[in-house]
């Protein structure tokens, strides 16, 4: 996640007053302190950091003690609330009866005309729509061809008209829209490396031309306060409804995000969360501020599980575990059903708590997954069918092992991960109500399999 030193730091400052049973002015002055070089760290605007922590002292030392609640547990609250209040709630999407036009801006190399093909993916998949990419962008060298790819990999399609002038491409695609029953134009126009009269003049003519319902700007999260100076520049001169902000999962240190709906007034509606092209997200600010503050994010992977998990097949799982009969054919539906989630990192950093696990959600290795099926697709169908075929056999785990471009100790890990999660289900007694859901592979993943070492005695070695 962008924001994990922020968190890290936020954390460790919250730490410090979370179950005293007194607070004294100076402890408040003095925590500050600390939430103030760890956002300016962030490269949060200064003068958000100001008022920001300006409204948190004042409420801190001000506000009743809720029932319940000691005082340090009140200042996380206000702490929460109030970045909160800072990152937004979220603003959805405005669409037309008819057709709805979306414009896309934004500079050069802050992901635009990918987003363009993940927005409209996230759209036709998540609200049915049919939509239209426009290639606007005739300057940016192989802009065109880029989306035309994008296109045929999603399966939408693009219009495109060469290098005829944008004005002429844009206006000619509201009519070819009309006319073949789409429902959505998204245009991806030309960006620069930096802000210019001659852009921003062609990006005004086209909107006055399209009258689009949202005027998106994408921007680099990586740029910290610049992000900040762009989305200024391109309001004054658009009125931009909303941003998307790009490379939310690169080593940023999130001050963009907590700067710009402050300090513009625009509120973020998309993060890129990933290169893939299904990896664009509603942006919720609530969540992403309980997720800075080690909350977790339970709402979005709520949502996650139910959009990727089919209930009775999970359901059968879990039957099957109890039963004592579940095997490498059942583990293997069970890592594809993980997968369609998603990253485990990401996935494991929405759990409450998770983050106080240093090393977990950052080292989880997902080339795991697709190794365990490799040496899984290696075994013959009796042997995925009865695992205790490996237990008994070295010869059969070596050839595993061959077969799969795995050692015999990758082949061990996998028959361990098995073995656990029976003696988990055996432990819960039967029950699935009972069953323990954070109980998954990534602990054994992340670990070699145990050695013997030295002569008539074992020793555990990780």
């Amino acid at each position: 996640m962008a924001f994990n030193n922020l968190a890290d730091r936020l954390q460790m400052s919250l730490r410090r007053v979370t179950g005293r049973g007194r607070l004294t002015e100076n402890d408040i002055t003095e925590m500050m302190k600390e939430i103030r070089l760890s956002l300016l760290e962030a490269d949060v605007n200064y003068k958000v950091v100001k008022e920001f922590t300006a409204e948190i002292k004042d409420k801190a030392l001000n506000q009743k003690i809720l029932s319940g609640l000691n005082p340090g547990q009140q200042v996380v609250k206000v702490v929460h609330e109030e970045l909160k209040e800072l990152m937004g709630v979220e603003v959805p999407l405005v669409f037309d009866s008819q057709l709805t036009t979306f414009m896309l801006v934004g500079l050069q190399g802050a992901g635009k005309t990918t987003h363009v093909g993940k927005l409209a993916k996230y759209l036709r998949d998540k609200e049915g729509k049919k939509p239209l990419l426009v290639a606007c962008d005739i300057y940016r060298p192989a802009a065109i061809e880029q989306l035309k790819t994008l296109g045929n990999q999603l399966n939408i399609e693009v219009f495109e008209m060469g290098q005829e002038k944008p004005l002429k491409i844009a206006k000619e695609a509201l009519k070819y829209a009309k006319d073949n029953s789409f429902d959505l134009v998204i245009i991806d126009t030309a960006g620069r490396l930096h802000i210019d009269d001659e852009m921003m003049n062609e990006l005004v003519e086209i909107k006055k031309l399209c009258n689009p319902t949202e005027v998106l700007l994408t921007v680099d999260a990586m740029t910290g306060q610049d992000a900040v100076n762009v989305a200024q520049s391109f309001h004054e001169k658009l009125s931009v409804t909303g941003c998307i902000l790009t490379k939310l999962d690169g080593d940023t240190r999130g001050g963009a995000a907590l700067s710009i709906r402050k300090v513009t007034g625009v509120p973020i509606k998309f993060s890129g969360t990933g290169e893939k092209l299904d990896e664009i997200e509603v942006f919720h600010g609530d969540r992403m501020a309980s997720r800075i503050l080690g909350m977790g994010d339970v709402v979005t992977l709520v949502e996650k599980v139910t959009e990727n998990i089919d209930e009775d097949e999970a359901m059968g799982l879990v039957e099957k575990m109890m039963s004592a009969k579940f095997n490498y054919n059942d583990m293997l539906k069970q890592f594809k059903m993980m997968k369609r989630m998603g990253s485990m990192g990401k996935i494991l950093g929405m759990m409450p708590g998770m983050n106080k696990l240093k090393g977990v959600t950052e080292n989880v290795d997902d080339s795991k997954f697709k190794q365990m099926e490799v040496i899984i697709g290696s075994m013959t169908k009796e042997e995925r069918k009865n695992p205790e075929l490996l237990d008994r056999s070295s010869r059969r785990r070596s050839r595993i092992a061959k077969g799969s471009g795995a050692t015999p100790a990758d082949v061990n890990r996998l028959r361990q991960a098995l073995d656990a999660q029976k003696q988990m289900a055996k432990r819960m007694g039967g029950n699935p109500a009972n069953l323990n859901q954070n109980m998954n592979m990534q602990s054994l993943m992340q670990q070699p399999a145990r050695k013997s070492r030295g002569k008539g005695r074992n020793k555990r070695r990780w």
